[in-house]
């Protein structure tokens, strides 16, 4: 058996970080297996949907890295849920029902003060077809539900919270589509699920009675069931559910220099027993992925902890996999320089303006013969492969100067900063000229 998984967003908006943690753990949990990952763009709502969210998040999941095996969409799939749904329609499993909005409302109200819980009373499976054709021509088009099946416990083994059981007599029967016509989630993303032989889901805790519902529904349909996984989900890093993460996507990290390593990296462990490390090949986090390892409490994701992890990544990039995103001019020497020193690669620019000049020296009056000293080394001493070393012990035996008195004034003037790389590696860049110039400024 080929194991399949997908992710199936609405193309209603943009990704964001807890839509792409589950996009990540079913591509991982696929690559785990040598299975196949596969995009469903779910777009039966036409109203909201719109092409520029669909382009949007092919574009990031492209920079995360997470290829799909192939595509679906919903909205070409409408003659298959047709299909489908006039089956389940002989088979007695769905039914019209004709209460408004409002008369819903009331009944949940009703049984709220009665102390009962909000089930529908499936009122409309009592009406004859005299009933039916009364209300219909009065203009009233019916919404259609999934007759659950009272009878039946709702039970499956979670690869995450263990074994699960529902009582469907305390459910709902749901509305799976609207009286327009229109679909709703639950039906064609089961449909999808059992005809594209997705054999594993992996979602949000928030989904755990949507799957008890969607059960029944492979079973209406005599078809196998995937086996599900509901991860708890993505809290801020004050512990609670936050608005912020929200509005947390791709976009975003991008624009702050975040690598898709980092994102990766954290993401496919946090909420896990499995520690945070800043690995930048996938082959570890495949190679260590494991249900088992997932926590039943909420997983905190923590812009800051993101910032540091991706630090101890870009100190793992070589030119290479940057070179694009340098200075023009910059080279390896350069980049293996700053690198140490980075948060970001973007910040590589910064050090290359340093490295190439002009920049604003700071100097101590009390430090200017100290420096003069220094211009007159720098002009006599022979270039090697270390002129910093060189520099400054020629300097320590003249001035009797060691430690910060010695090294700082001299990074100050070399560089404009007080700290940064190390000089032995930042002097040659800058070069004899550029530096015995910035020494003997005045």
């Amino acid at each position: 058996m080929t194991i399949r998984t997908r992710f199936a967003p609405s193309p209603t908006g943009m990704l964001h970080v807890g839509n792409i943690r589950t996009a990540l753990h079913n591509w991982v949990w696929a690559q785990a297996q040598g299975g196949e990952f596969w995009l469903r763009i779910d777009d039966t709502d036409a109203e909201r949907s719109e092409e520029r969210f669909v382009d949007a998040i092919r574009a990031d999941l492209a920079w995360l890295g997470l290829t799909a095996h192939g595509e679906e969409r919903q909205s070409a799939r409408f003659a298959l849920y047709e299909a489908r749904f006039a089956a389940l329609r002989a088979a007695g499993r769905v039914y019209p029902a004709y209460e408004t909005a409002q008369e819903l409302d009331l009944k949940r109200k009703i049984a709220a003060g009665r102390g009962l819980p909000p089930i529908y009373d499936r009122a409309a499976l009592a009406l004859s077809d005299a009933d039916r054709a009364r209300v219909e021509a009065d203009g009233i088009a019916p919404h259609w539900r999934f007759k659950l099946d009272h009878d039946t416990p709702i039970v499956w083994d979670d690869l995450i919270r263990g074994p699960q059981k529902f009582d469907a007599a305390t459910m709902s029967d749901p509305v799976i589509r609207r009286a327009d016509g229109s679909w709703l989630y639950m039906l064609p993303s089961a449909i999808d699920d059992a005809e594209m032989g997705i054999t594993h889901v992996v979602r949000g805790e928030d989904h755990v009675s949507n799957t008890a519902l969607q059960l029944q529904m492979f079973a209406a349909m005599g078809v196998a069931a995937p086996a599900f996984a509901h991860e708890a989900l993505l809290v801020g890093s004050e512990g609670k559910l936050s608005k912020r993460l929200g509005s947390l996507g791709v976009e975003h990290f991008r624009e702050v220099g975040i690598e898709p390593a980092a994102v990766r990296a954290l993401l496919a462990r946090i909420g896990t027993s499995l520690p945070v490390e800043p690995l930048v090949d996938t082959a570890a986090l495949v190679a260590t992925f494991d249900f088992a390892k997932f926590g039943r409490a909420p997983a905190r994701f923590d812009e800051a902890e993101l910032a540091g992890l991706n630090a101890k990544i870009v100190h793992q990039l070589d030119f290479a996999s940057v070179a694009e995103r340098l200075p023009a001019g910059m080279g390896a020497a350069e980049w293996e320089a700053v690198r140490p020193n980075l948060s970001t690669v973007a910040e590589a620019a910064d050090w290359w303006k340093v490295i190439e000049g002009p920049i604003d020296a700071v100097r101590d009056p009390a430090d200017a013969d100290f420096l003069a000293a220094a211009a007159r080394h720098m002009a006599a001493m022979p270039w090697g492969a270390d002129p910093w070393h060189a520099l400054t012990a020629a300097l320590k035996g003249e001035t009797g100067r060691s430690g910060k008195a010695l090294f700082l004034p001299l990074r100050r003037a070399l560089t404009g900063r007080d700290h940064g790389p190390d000089m032995k590696a930042l002097l040659p860049l800058i070069g004899r000229d550029r530096a015995a110039a910035r020494l003997s400024t005045i």
